[in-house]
């Protein structure tokens, strides 16, 4: 949380979306965020970026690996972890109802209240992710995909319907080819992310699966990628494939450079499911990554439309 603290303490200059943007430019998991968008919605987008960021890091940021023998003393408590993210919600919601709030936030809320003012941005998109975010202190397991669906919505579908929002798009239609990739992206993140989860006691493949497989929850934190685990990972991607493929269509009814965008990101997302694939359904011992080199033939694919 080392950057979330440091940009706590720093305040808008003249330009109130500026800290905003550095956080959106500099965070050490940032993809290009509002690159590919015209420059007088950059702001906007990083407002948008800046809120979901610092709150997913409080979330997330931090925790004790259960695979170490001895967990990291600094690691805050579930209760000290869910204080300073319900202080964080507490202080949106009273922004949201003009009351004060605390002024830490200041730099993110002052800013975002003007972006969600000036484009009539729902309450109720804000309100979803801080409840996803708050969800991953508290949940650990998912019962059935069902429940991974849900938990989705909330986390990542927001982030596509105020994408779209911001761009003048108001078409349930294409909100709802936008939640397909939306989902999809963060299904093939949890299929990517399996040893990095476990290093947060978190295990997002469905228990139902792991037993219809028959892979004990021990097989995980051991490494062990069985042929019973290679079987089940492959299940769940094929799961996020069929969704990637229900969101195929949105890229071509959106303006350049929009559409660009949005196709980058389906190309980056279907290409971890194939490194996925490639490494035989094994994300235990080895966490797929994009290379710069795939990057510069995605972005060259997007621009092309290929």
């Amino acid at each position: 949380m080392d950057e979330v603290l440091f940009l706590e303490k720093s305040r808008p200059d003249s330009n109130p979306y500026s800290a905003c943007t550095r956080l959106a430019r500099e965070h050490y998991e940032n993809f290009p965020v509002g690159r590919l968008v015209p420059k007088k919605l950059r702001p906007h987008v990083h407002a948008v970026y800046a809120f979901a960021r610092v709150a997913d890091d409080l979330a997330d940021e931090g925790y004790a690996d259960p695979r170490l023998r001895e967990a990291a003393p600094s690691a805050p408590t579930e209760a000290e972890r869910l204080a300073v993210f319900r202080n964080y919600r507490q202080a949106w919601q009273n922004a949201l109802a003009g009351k004060p709030y605390d002024n830490q936030y200041e730099w993110i809320f002052h800013p975002l209240l003007r972006t969600k003012e000036e484009f009539n941005l729902p309450d109720s998109l804000f309100l979803d992710l801080l409840s996803a975010f708050e969800q991953d202190i508290l949940k650990r397991r998912y019962e059935d995909f069902p429940s991974v669906l849900d938990y989705c919505h909330r986390s990542a579908n927001p982030i596509g319907r105020l994408v779209l929002l911001l761009h003048g798009y108001r078409e349930e239609e294409l909100a709802q080819l936008s939640d397909a990739i939306c989902t999809a992206l963060q299904l093939a993140n949890f299929w990517q992310d399996v040893s990095v989860d476990l290093g947060k006691d978190r295990i997002y493949i469905p228990q139902v699966d792991l037993r219809r497989f028959d892979v004990p929850e021990a097989d995980l934190f051991t490494g062990n990628a069985s042929p019973n685990f290679r079987n089940c990972l492959r299940y769940q991607v094929e799961r996020a494939w069929d969704l990637f493929r229900q969101g195929e269509p949105l890229p071509s009814k959106l303006k350049r450079p929009l559409s660009w965008e949005i196709r980058l990101t389906w190309l980056g997302g279907t290409k971890i499911l194939q490194k996925i694939e490639q490494q035989k359904y094994d994300t235990l011992n080895r966490r797929p990554v994009i290379s710069k080199g795939n990057f510069l033939t995605l972005g060259l694919q997007a621009f092309l439309g290929g």
